[in-house]
């Protein structure tokens, strides 16, 4: 099979990082011992375009996207599967489901404690060689107690709310369909309509896919909601 994997062009004063056109994902050597053709290309139009015909299995990352469009996947006809390294697949114009969904709420969990702990702030303190706490300690605060809500709960809302649980904070959610009793009980998160929970919250991450009815969502009215020094 050609399988053709779309990955940003690699810096070539920089040492190659899988994703990149280079780094190639790290799947070269497996899938050339399998018998396979693997192109990887770092131009996602016109170079694309030329191969599709041939195609077999494509690649593409949300982070770099060749836009797959209807009239590209026309074009495609040994086409059999669409891969999208990374999390989103707004740039494929087709339903798709599943994704690397821990990593997404592990990540959101992280920057929730690092918005919190000001940590950044005091990491970089550190490295350059200061140890003022008291100008780091004024900005940082405890998760415990907070109250957190994540609009949207599906695969990544919810587990965010997992990992949430045991910090002992408060949690709330918005999700255009309301979980069951026995749901927001496993979570431990009570439902609120989404601007109730705007205002209600120090913290909220959103976890939804981009579409119609959510971009935009978050305009200059919805933010002027929140309280002041919520992250």
């Amino acid at each position: 099979m050609q399988i053709v994997a779309v990955l940003f062009p690699s810096d070539p004063q920089a040492s190659p990082t899988l994703g990149s056109a280079n780094g190639g994902l790290g799947l070269r050597e497996y899938l050339e011992q399998q018998g396979h053709d693997y192109l990887v290309l770092a131009d996602k139009d016109s170079a694309l375009d030329q191969v599709l015909g041939e195609t077999d299995i494509l690649i593409t990352t949300p982070f770099f996207p060749a836009y797959v469009t209807r009239e590209r996947i026309e074009r495609a006809p040994k086409l059999k599967l669409i891969l999208t390294a990374g999390v989103g697949s707004d740039h494929v114009d087709l339903k798709i489901t599943g994704s690397n969904v821990s990593s997404v709420a592990e990540h959101a969990v992280m920057d929730i404690l690092i918005l919190v702990r000001n940590f950044v702030a005091a990491h970089q303190q550190a490295v350059d060689g200061g140890w003022n706490i008291a100008a780091i300690a004024q900005n940082a605060h405890d998760l415990e107690g907070m109250k957190v809500g994540t609009v949207g709960a599906g695969r990544i809302g919810q587990r965010i709310l997992l990992r949430l649980k045991p910090f002992g904070v408060q949690l709330y959610y918005y999700d255009h369909r309301r979980l069951s009793t026995v749901e927001e009980f496993a979570l431990g998160a009570t439902y609120l309509p989404l601007t109730e929970l705007v205002e209600t919250c120090n913290v909220v991450t959103i976890n939804t896919p981009l579409t119609p009815e959510t971009d935009g969502l978050f305009d200059q009215e919805m933010l002027a909601r929140m309280q002041p020094g919520s992250y």
